[in-house]
């Protein structure tokens, strides 16, 4: 009951977009959260939805809130771009409440996360991503959807 209910609070976040990772990890009682954050309003706001799920007594918040940087910034926006703006990725993915592909910039790095349907979304993803200037390096960690 814990699971479902701490995923759903943390994906309703107002503050919770594309330029973040959250998760969290149960124990007992306790909730670990974890992941990155663009803005640090994100990681309070997330340990303080988090204590108000029933069943939860602890919360050990080990969210990392990404160094605030204009250049980063402009890496987030241009990844963005290079991937939603695809037409095949952004047919699939872009019109989506939350979209699927996370875009995690630090220190000109860059780091994908999310799930998509196929390997070809995945390999296209990391090449949009790859082929943004500016970036240091590109790890993609999409995961592929198990098929039915």
């Amino acid at each position: 009951y814990v699971v479902p209910e701490v995923r759903h609070q943390l994906v309703s976040l107002p503050w919770f977009g594309v330029f973040d990772d959250l998760g969290f990890i149960v124990n007992g009682d306790t909730v670990t959260l974890v992941g990155q954050v663009a803005q640090p309003i994100l990681k309070d706001d997330a340990e303080r939805v988090t204590k108000k799920v029933e069943g939860v007594t602890k919360v050990v918040n080990n969210i990392e809130v990404l160094p605030l940087s204009p250049f980063d910034d402009q890496i987030r926006h241009r990844v963005y771009r290079a991937i939603y703006g695809d037409s095949m990725l952004s047919t699939r993915y872009g019109f989506r409440a939350m979209p699927p592909i996370h875009i995690i910039v630090k220190n000109g790095n860059v780091r994908l996360e999310g799930v998509v349907a196929n390997e070809m979304d995945r390999t296209l993803a990391g090449m949009r991503a790859g082929g943004v200037s500016g970036t240091f390096e590109v790890i993609n960690s999409l995961k592929v959807e198990k098929s039915k």
